[in-house]
């Protein structure tokens, strides 16, 4: 399985390598480092009454992606780097961690897939975004297409369950807050 995805790297390498996308994917990458990009979005929509649904849906998958995703299944996993089997050179720094699952796509799809659900108009450009930050950690050959085939299903599935979280959660706290003005 690594050797035909290291092909499927050494195909988008052979083929889309390019000056202006040597500089444009590790900036689209940049927005996925860490999750902090999202993060900071996700704080921001927590603020607004009109907003603070969409931004508990998205902290609610971030937290489960990082948990599950980040700390547990890398470690399990274990999975090396693809650039550790080739001799290439890196557009971005060398990664301290595992390769399995993608980060950036795990957190990218977990947040833009929230925005979707609860709103479609600003759902498509982050999915956009997500999809770009995804392709880009191909392109900058620092995952294997499984790394990040399996963030982005993650990601979709987290959301999921951010969403349905915040909507019992709304629908908890929206149900004591009718009983108290009740009593």
């Amino acid at each position: 399985m690594t050797e035909f995805e290291l092909k499927i790297l050494d195909f988008i390498k052979d083929t889309f390598a390019c000056a202006f996308l040597d500089k444009a994917m590790p900036i689209i990458s940049l927005f996925g480092d860490h999750g902090i990009f999202w993060m900071a979005l996700t704080a921001i929509l927590l603020i607004p009454k009109k907003t603070r649904k969409l931004g508990l849906s998205m902290a609610i998958a971030l937290v489960l992606g990082y948990l599950c995703g980040n700390l547990i299944i890398k470690n399990i996993v274990a999975r090396a780097r693809p650039y550790t089997y080739r001799d290439i050179d890196l557009l971005v720094s060398e990664l301290s961690d595992y390769s399995f699952p993608s980060g950036h796509s795990l957190a990218s799809f977990e947040a833009a897939t929230c925005i979707f659900i609860r709103n479609k108009k600003w759902g498509i450009p982050a999915l956009v975004l997500a999809v770009l930050i995804a392709l880009s950690r191909l392109y900058l050959y620092v995952h294997f297409p499984s790394d990040v085939l399996a963030g982005t299903m993650l990601g979709i599935a987290f959301a999921i369950a951010g969403t349905l979280l915040s909507n019992l959660i709304y629908k908890k706290t929206t149900t004591l807050s009718n009983k108290n003005l009740i009593d």
